[in-house]
């Protein structure tokens, strides 16, 4: 909940998804089933931390008004909470679930490390100034970033001396955390907790680790963690589709490896009822960084789809399966509407093109992520209203869209999709 400073207070997240019929607190076997519970990020003062010359560093493009941000973000919580959904905060998580002393002292030593301060004077500072706080104001202040004046260094710390002696802070700000679905994606009653490709990203998935191992909602629940974050090969949550309770598709991106993809797929086969993972090879790009910017799923059989995606209707796939002896098998194709009207057994399947496939529309709508769909049950959408072409074609497709603001969360990169990580969604009907 939010007081009237516009700050986050701590809330319960003691939600019982047994009155769903699930077992797990993460159950997700869809991209379109009727979302019940979903973690989010209110942009704070992280946002506020980005400059002119630290934009290239922290991966944005331009610096969003945080005041208008926060309206927008809150807007959008309220829509998914009016359509049924538990919103939880992805700070408030983070800060229940390190009551235990001894869980927070050996957050704080890992966070600073990944900070680039392994040892010395300054690892002891910042370590003191962060146990010094409650939980919640520590985690925001993790997230914010602290500079070199929040900590007492009466010392000259001769890494500070030779390395980034301008530089403003010892732990840079974290602004792309508001896109919850990156760091970590819900994948049956599991998740990806996910080694990030860019640095300035790469402490994000912390957090939620934290949350899986120590939360009283989590910890202990026997959620599946299909691929932890300990690993050289990167993937992030917005290359990962849930198609269905045995389908993914993942994007082999600038954002994610086709190790890392197949390591997914190896461990899915494996513990679970998933016998299929669809490699959808997207150009590595910053306006396609990752696979739900060019392709979604709203429907039992119906996907927003960036045009520029579709080389006369062909695409690089791989289809992988389980094979004999823990080896998987792997089939080259090109054909997307074929492939997913194959896996997901539909006899026809409607692409509705970002922009209508107007020349100039599409990429400018695609740049303000109007393929960046957040289905909130089957042919039901919420959206930015920016992207109001691709919205009125949607519509004229026959979906429900909820429209959302978007004119400085849109300055991000993401939309939507990008801004929510589901964890409970309804299992859907046989069609």
């Amino acid at each position: 909940m939010h007081n009237s400073t516009g700050t986050i207070t701590p809330e319960s997240h003691t939600g019982d998804v047994k009155k769903y019929g699930f077992s797990k607190p993460i159950h997700v076997t869809s991209e379109i089933g009727k979302l019940r519970s979903v973690i989010l990020k209110r942009p704070g003062r992280e946002i506020e931390n980005l400059t002119p010359d630290t934009m290239p560093r922290l991966l944005f493009d331009d610096i969003p008004y945080l005041p208008i941000a926060q309206k927008e973000h809150d807007y959008f919580a309220q829509t998914l909470k009016d359509n049924g959904a538990e919103v939880l905060y992805l700070e408030n998580l983070a800060a229940d679930a390190l009551t235990d002393p001894s869980v927070k002292k050996e957050f704080v030593d890992r966070m600073i490390k990944e900070s680039g301060f392994k040892d010395g004077l300054t690892y002891s500072a910042l370590k003191e100034y962060l146990l010094d706080m409650d939980s919640l104001d520590m985690v925001n202040a993790i997230m914010e970033g602290v500079r070199k004046t929040d900590v007492d260094l009466d010392y000259k710390d001769l890494r500070l001396l030779s390395e980034d002696a301008d530089y403003p802070f010892l732990m840079d700000p974290m602004p792309n955390l508001y896109f919850t679905r990156d760091p970590a994606a819900s994948i049956g009653n599991g998740l990806s907790i996910n080694r990030m490709t860019f640095e300035a990203r790469q402490r994000e998935s912390l957090f939620m680790e934290y949350i899986i191992n120590h939360h009283s909602r989590f910890a202990n629940s026997g959620v599946d963690v299909w691929r932890n974050r300990n690993h050289s090969t990167h993937i992030e949550g917005g290359d990962e589709l849930v198609l269905s309770d045995h389908a993914m598709a993942i994007g082999i991106s600038q954002r994610t490896s086709a190790d890392a993809l197949e390591d997914i797929a190896h461990n899915l086969f494996a513990n679970s009822n998933y016998d299929t993972v669809i490699g959808v090879k997207i150009p590595h790009n910053h306006a396609m960084m990752h696979l739900d910017t060019v392709l979604t799923m709203i429907n039992y059989n119906q996907f927003t789809v960036h045009p520029q995606i579709m080389n006369g209707g062909k695409i690089d796939m791989w289809i992988l399966h389980p094979g004999k002896n823990g080896q998987i098998t792997s089939e080259h194709r090109t054909d997307l509407l074929e492939v997913l009207k194959e896996v997901l057994k539909q006899s026809e399947l409607d692409l509705i093109p970002t922009g209508n496939s107007d020349p100039i529309v599409a990429p400018r709508e695609q740049w303000n992520d109007g393929s960046n769909t957040l289905a909130i049950a089957p042919g039901e959408v919420v959206t930015y209203d920016r992207n109001y072409v691709s919205n009125d074609l949607l519509r004229e497709h026959g979906i429900l869209v909820h429209e959302v603001k978007s004119s400085e969360l849109s300055r991000g990169r993401g939309g939507p999709r990008c801004m929510s990580m589901p964890i409970v969604r309804e299992d859907l009907e046989t069609k």
